[in-house]
């Protein structure tokens, strides 16, 4: 397997001999984070589909699937993913089936139910951190809920908003 980097925000996977390598266009690119977040949906697609191809007796060897992302602006995060297949031999009838099964990879399935992602510090109790009075003021309060009014039918009705 090889995985290229072809861009700062975009990769190809393909099937190659040997060992899994990963390659960039000059010395001086890093292979960044949002690469080997890239890099799991890629790889992962390309498992479920070789493993789908072969349970139907189809050659995976000319599948390539190239993995782009574009960030929110102005914000060090995701917007999107997109993932191409690209796949000359893969009979056109089958097409559909194989999209299907490409959208079953677990990584994929992750990033469109987002996990709950927690934070600790190994070793020791991690100290409280007091939020500076700047963020705290600056964060956009719920308002609060008022407590349902009781009726004579022992039902409740809640109170209009203010």
């Amino acid at each position: 397997m090889k995985i290229t980097l072809t861009a700062e925000e975009s990769l190809r996977v393909e099937a190659t001999p040997g060992m899994l390598t990963i390659e960039a266009p000059t010395a001086g690119t890093s292979y960044s984070a949002f690469h080997m977040l890239g890099s799991a949906l890629g790889m992962c697609t390309f498992s479920v589909l070789q493993s789908w191809a072969g349970n139907r007796n189809i050659s995976a060897d000319d599948l390539r699937i190239d993995v782009n992302w574009s960030f929110v602006e102005g914000q060090h995060r995701l917007a999107s993913m997109k993932v191409k297949l690209d796949w000359p031999t893969l009979p056109s009838e089958l097409w559909p089936r194989a999209v299907r099964a490409a959208s079953l990879c677990g990584i994929h399935n992750t990033l469109t139910h987002s996990p709950e992602i927690s934070v600790e510090a190994a070793g020791a109790e991690s100290p409280a951190i007091e939020v500076p009075v700047a963020i705290q003021d600056a964060t956009p309060r719920m308002p609060r809920a008022r407590p349902a009014i009781p009726q004579g039918d022992e039902q409740t009705k809640p109170t209009s908003a203010p």
